[in-house]
């Protein structure tokens, strides 16, 4: 595997991880408090709800898929 592409994988690997649902949910939720703050929302309670919700959803699809097998 050439270097380039190690690196790569690497940074898929660290930046999406097990859950791609997460990894683009904390993107939306970013983008999402941009655009408040930038529109002149104060916005800072939107990260911490996202990241509980994100969480949470995660934690149900993981216990879900541990009953089926």
């Amino acid at each position: 595997m050439s270097k380039l592409r190690a690196f790569g994988a690497f940074w898929y690997d660290f930046l999406v991880g097990d859950d791609w649902r997460v990894a683009l949910g904390v993107v939306v939720s970013l983008a999402a408090c941009a655009g408040l703050v930038k529109a002149g929302v104060d916005a800072w309670w939107l990260l911490p709800v996202a990241v509980a919700v994100l969480l949470g959803l995660s934690l149900r699809r993981a216990v879900a898929s541990g009953r089926k097998g």
